[in-house]
């Protein structure tokens, strides 16, 4: 073969090597889809009344996959302990049952989002639903189980811990931690939350789960909601 030949040969094998490496490509990119960022993976909201278990499930959504955990009541109680302007007007609202106004919750949250460099790579909003959203997550518990989770529990104050009264700790109760502002409270959440979790409902975007169950049961269950696609509505 002469030269010329045997080179227009190798270009016309090189062009089509190159012709099956992109098909191959087109074909791995078309089976496998790119891999999200976490704040593509998890934008959502952790709902359930007083008790339920945000606080022991939300750090953990909070560790796996990323996000920053912006809890409203720890928020608002970070402000009482300081004794601010704000934490003397929430303590007030908290101790009567009833809710903090939203503008001051969603300027809190607005400031974190905008601030806080957990958030870069998406959140977890934890009992507060007034954001665009990939799920809503709604902890089911029947309020007479929440009753009687709540009186009992007491907090460690050095580090901020809820243990049982069947722990031997120094520990205090909470102000609102009683069964009369407890009802209030309840009566409160499922006014309010109702309507936006049929709201979501409709949009296809609500879970329900079993709050009633043991902890690592709820986590199991969250982890496939979050690894799982959109319901449909």
């Amino acid at each position: 073969m002469a030269p010329a030949d045997e080179l227009e040969y190798l270009k016309h094998l090189v062009a089509q090597l190159n012709d099956k490496i992109h098909a191959l490509e087109a074909k791995a990119k078309a089976v496998v889809p790119p891999s999200k960022t976490p704040a593509q993976q998890l934008r959502t909201i952790l709902i359930g009344p007083p008790g339920a278990g945000k606080g022991t499930q939300a750090p953990q959504i909070r560790d796996q996959f990323c996000v920053c955990h912006l809890a409203t009541g720890d928020m608002l109680r970070e402000q009482i302990a300081k004794k601010t302007e704000l934490g003397r007007m929430a303590k007030k609202v908290m101790d009567t049952g009833e809710l903090v106004t939203d503008d001051i919750v969603v300027n809190m949250i607005k400031d974190q989002l905008e601030n806080n460099t957990e958030c870069k790579n998406g959140f977890v909003l934890d009992g507060f639903p007034r954001t665009v959203l990939d799920s809503v997550v709604e902890l089911l518990i029947p309020d007479q189980l929440l009753i009687s989770r709540i009186t009992g529990r007491l907090i460690h104050p050095a580090s901020g811990r809820t243990y049982h009264r069947e722990f031997q700790y120094p520990l205090i109760q909470r102000s609102d931690d009683n069964v009369e502002t407890l009802r209030k409270r309840l009566d409160t959440f499922h006014k309010q939350t109702g309507p936006v979790a049929g709201y979501y409902k409709t949009k296809g975007l609500w879970h329900g789960i079993d709050a009633a169950q043991s902890p690592s049961v709820v986590w199991d269950n969250l982890r496939q909601v979050f690894r799982a696609p959109p319901a449909k509505s």
